[in-house]
């Protein structure tokens, strides 16, 4: 979050920077051409309000250079991050058709009906009957222990986020109040 915000204000500079300078070189073009100004400013200001806004420009266009390469870091961990949940998902997925031991038509069949498939796209996909995918559909149930699809997915996540959990380092106040609960536990004991 503090990158998120950080950038946002990042981007917020360059474009208040920009738009300063872009006013003014447009501010300076306009009254010369309609002749706002009836005395002009000396040439030695000029140039230095000019090279600031030069500077300006520049400054503007680093920081939203900077905010972009962020952007695309924080996207590319993001994407590693999916690839790594998603060999994961498969792995656990993998695991419970071999624990739940599942035919190789069967696991077709579940992985379809976990993406989402109708029982009539499923049969499409695999050239058969759509009463053959309600067989193996509820065979794949049965071994799995659930009643239908949304159990069965649910089934995948809980896993997930309990192997997430697991392998999450645990947070000082969570440890404080997980030792806590023990030592007040093991008091009680007689």
């Amino acid at each position: 979050m503090g990158f998120a915000v950080r950038d946002r204000h990042i981007i917020l500079a360059a474009l208040v920077v920009q738009a300063f300078c872009a006013f003014f070189f447009i501010g300076d073009i306009l009254s010369a051409y309609i002749g706002l100004r009836s005395t002009p400013i000396a040439w030695r200001l000029r140039e230095i309000i000019e090279i600031g806004a030069a500077f300006g420009l520049v400054l503007g266009f680093v920081l939203g250079a900077v905010a972009l390469y962020r952007s695309r870091q924080r996207h590319q961990r993001a994407e590693a991050k999916l690839r790594v949940a998603s060999g994961v998902f498969m792995e656990l997925v993998e695991d419970s058709f071999v624990d739940w031991g599942l035919t190789p038509a069967e696991r077709e069949v579940a992985l379809f009906s976990i993406k989402g498939f109708s029982t009539a796209e499923i049969a499409g996909l695999r050239g058969t009957s759509e009463g053959t995918i309600k067989a193996q559909t509820n065979a794949i149930y049965r071994k799995a222990g659930v009643s239908g699809r949304s159990q069965l997915l649910s089934q995948f996540i809980e896993d997930l986020i309990d192997d997430a959990l697991i392998l999450e380092p645990s947070r000082p106040a969570e440890a404080d109040r997980t030792s806590g609960l023990a030592d007040a536990q093991r008091a009680s004991m007689p």
